[in-house]
């Protein structure tokens, strides 16, 4: 197995063009939401939102609260709220705190929505964009809010391309966008972040190495839920690799001579994490 960390430069053509896209579609929104996975709220926070929506009100969505651990959403929660930010946390799957976004979108716009109707605009339609890296949950977080299917929604990185407006009953438009990567990771860290949540294609990762790193993390940080599912105990200062073997073993995972099949524990290990299997586990800290 390879030990150097991961380089991941993923920046296909088609996410050029929507951020082209946004930019030109941006003067007919008034306010932008973001998409984010609440496991990994900084890694999944695209940068360039920050330029294409400068001057836009903003909402962030915390989605896959359900697998996150309240207790880390709770910080950032209040960590983003300080920034500035609206805050609303999602599971899309359940569909638990969807229903609060329409309420959320009329406070977010108030001093707006009061302006306008000064002016005589009563009723005016709110449009918002919808933004967020590839595989948040964007599209399942639109479709609940619609209460149909609306927006394609895909387990891959990448299955929105083009961009489609949405009517959602009360006068809110929503302006659907396809998920964006921005073009250099800033650290190998945000790399294995999204990697580990399946932002990033497995395709084109060292699997094994990227598991590992996982594990190292899961042993640090989460060590109980390790030993609860693989029934392995971290040891302190245990290298990933060797927890690795040593789950694969547990598992039964040999392949000739008795050795283990690293490939397929980080398989398993990869999706068990990103089923949430493992529990309610956050990778990152405000």
């Amino acid at each position: 197995m390879s030990t150097n960390e991961p380089k991941i430069n993923w920046y296909p053509g088609h996410m050029k063009k929507a951020v082209r896209m946004m930019e030109d579609s941006l003067k007919l929104v008034d306010a932008v939401v973001e998409v984010r996975d609440a496991r990994i709220p900084e890694s999944s926070r695209n940068p360039d939102i920050d330029r294409l929506a400068e001057g836009k009100p903003r909402m962030v969505v915390l989605n896959r609260v359900d697998q996150a651990d309240p207790n880390v959403t709770a910080m950032w929660r209040r960590a983003l709220e300080q920034q500035g930010l609206a805050v609303l946390e999602t599971d899309c799957k359940s569909g638990k705190g969807v229903n609060g976004f329409a309420a959320a979108a009329r406070k977010l716009l108030a001093d707006r929505i009061e302006s306008w109707e000064a002016k005589g605009q009563v009723g005016r339609q709110l449009r918002f964009m919808v933004l967020g890296i590839p595989n948040v949950g964007k599209s399942s977080f639109i479709n609940r809010i619609a209460g149909r299917k609306v927006a394609e929604a895909g387990d891959r990185p990448g299955v929105t391309r083009g961009k489609q407006w949405i009517s959602l009953n009360g006068g809110i438009q929503l302006l659907d966008t396809p998920g964006i990567l921005w073009p250099k990771l800033d650290t190998p860290q945000t790399g294995l972040a999204l990697s580990w949540t399946g932002a990033i294609n497995d395709e084109i990762l060292d699997r094994e190495l990227v598991a590992c790193r996982l594990l190292e993390q899961l042993a640090r940080d989460y060590p109980t839920a390790v030993e609860e599912r693989y029934r392995v105990a971290p040891e302190e200062n245990e290298e990933g690799y060797e927890l690795l073997q040593r789950l694969g073993r547990k598992r039964g995972f040999l392949i000739s001579g008795g050795e283990v099949d690293t490939e397929r524990m980080s398989r398993i290990l990869l999706d068990e994490y990103r089923g949430g299997k493992l529990g309610r586990i956050s990778l990152e800290r405000p």
